[in-house]
């Protein structure tokens, strides 16, 4: 076979033919001997290029794929928004890293053969697996860059494809196939390695480690209260945590095991507190501004995570509040500008029942106040999330105005960005805020003040959204996953 752009012979290992499947656990692991079979040559031939020099040939491998081709409507419980497709007709994805997805794969293939009563067909796609990629399962191996082997590595390997590596399937503006095949999945392949690539890179932990319940803070003074939490628990044989990873993978699993201090850290410092299962929590230190808050949700999002809050500080724009009060958000103010282009700011971002109930009662449980009581120390409404971190300096009766006609209770600038990508990834959301200052009637975030404020307030704050985050790991997953976040024509996997 010749390959038709370079003109040289194409090396490809042998192509099986495809199977059908009605059993999802075989399904998954022909999906994974596919998968280890291609990456594996990859490897091979890489290692070989960079020790003998240019082969000669052009070496392919393909990801492995999911066909359904289904001919008529399927009749499923209406309470479930997903695990089928919307209509008659051929649903493609592919696939990487199946053996990281095991759970996933499995738990969306069982619905769809048992929704639809048709198998499943695995086999290889004609989707190219950039060796980046391919050697990324190796840690031995690194890929050098541009110029710095003895040939030009695209001459004779596939590189990553920007141009085909996108959010159209989750944006809602992805065309059917030529062949008129529709997507089965959120992300493909490459959007999903892609990820998994930047994951790595900016909160130095592996996506192996990333759990299914996800915290997002604006402070570092979260993750030591965040640690000790974690020890505390590894010291509870009844807690169902295993271990605690931090930055550089250092992992521990008895509570007085040592963390070494990280030579560098990373832009989002991450956090793992893990379950066997996966159902533990992970904190994300996202820093301050809505770029790093969509970077982060971003590449979180194709690890399909079951709930991802907000745990941050605000500023709180009501005289009636004071420092300390916690906010939860039940409505957004988007002028953050970082989704404009994906998600257009006329797109409502509705709460989520399940989310707030959890939040709520986990303010409740931990400061012991109920019904009306509660709402000496926590206010419900609309978060404001603005670009500008200076926005106090800006001139005020435009800004001031717009954020009283919003009726918006509290500033910051991440929250409104996590919830709409939420919103977009169709991953649920929540925001619970902690006021840190009001700028507008004079309290601001002095040195000395922020630090008694943090001593008292972080840990009950944290303790809140771990408590949330419990609640929802014992809901069935069908209950977490509204159909609010559900368009009309819907991908068959969450």
């Amino acid at each position: 076979m010749q390959d038709h752009k370079s003109g040289l012979q194409l090396v490809v290992p042998d192509a099986p033919e495809p199977e059908l499947f009605d059993d999802p656990r075989a399904a998954v692991e022909r999906l994974i001997a596919l998968y280890d079979e291609a990456a594996a040559f990859l490897r091979d031939r890489f290692m070989k290029a960079m020790a003998e020099g240019h082969p000669g040939v052009r070496i392919r491998a393909y990801y492995p794929e999911i066909r359904l081709a289904t001919t008529s409507f399927a009749s499923v419980d209406s309470r479930l928004s997903f695990g089928h497709v919307t209509a008659p007709g051929l649903f493609a994805t592919t696939v990487t890293r199946p053996k990281l997805f095991r759970h996933y794969l499995e738990q969306q293939l069982g619905l769809l053969i048992g929704n639809h009563g048709v198998p499943v067909q695995i086999g290889l796609s004609r989707t190219p697996m950039p060796v980046h990629f391919a050697v990324a399962n190796f840690p031995e191996i690194t890929v050098p860059q541009e110029g710095a082997a003895q040939f030009i590595l695209r001459d004779v390997f596939d590189v990553p494809d920007l141009a085909s590596t996108n959010d159209d399937i989750v944006n809602g503006v992805a065309e059917p196939d030529a062949d008129g095949t529709l997507p089965l999945a959120p992300f493909t392949a490459q959007r999903v390695d892609y990820s998994l690539a930047r994951l790595a890179h900016y909160t130095a932990t592996a996506p192996v480690h990333f759990q299914n319940h996800v915290l997002f803070t604006n402070y570092q003074f979260y993750v030591s209260e965040f640690e000790a939490y974690a020890r505390a628990m590894l010291a509870d044989p009844d807690s169902g945590y295993t271990s605690f990873v931090s930055t550089g993978n250092a992992e521990i699993t008895t509570p007085d095991g040592e963390l070494p201090v990280a030579p560098r850290m990373p832009q989002m410092p991450t956090y793992h507190l893990k379950k066997a299962n996966g159902s533990g929590i992970t904190l994300v230190n996202i820093g301050v501004g809505p770029s790093n808050a969509k970077t982060a949700t971003d590449h979180i999002a194709v690890l399909r995570p079951h709930a991802w809050m907000m745990v941050g500080h605000c500023a709180g724009l009501r005289n009636s509040q004071s420092l300390g009060d916690f906010v939860l958000a039940h409505a957004y103010l988007r002028e953050d500008k970082v989704l404009d282009d994906d998600l257009p700011v006329w797109v409502p971002v509705p709460a989520l029942a399940e989310i707030q109930i959890a939040l709520e009662e986990a303010v409740a449980a931990e400061t012991e106040l109920k019904g009306y009581d509660l709402k000496r120390v926590m206010r419900t409404g609309t978060v404001a999330s603005v670009d500008n971190r200076n926005w106090e300096l800006r001139e005020h009766s435009g800004p001031v105005q717009r954020l009283s006609q919003s009726r918006a209770i509290a500033l910051d600038m991440e929250s409104a960005t996590i919830a709409a990508n939420g919103f977009r990834f169709r991953v649920p959301y929540g925001t619970l805020l902690c006021v840190s200052d009001k700028p507008l009637h004079g309290e601001l975030k002095l040195p000395g003040m922020a630090s008694d404020f943090y001593q008292t307030q972080v840990g009950r704050h944290l303790r809140i959204g771990i408590r949330a985050m419990e609640t929802l790991s014992r809901m069935p997953l069908e209950r977490i996953h509204s159909r609010k976040l559900r368009s009309f024509e819907e991908t068959a996997f969450l």
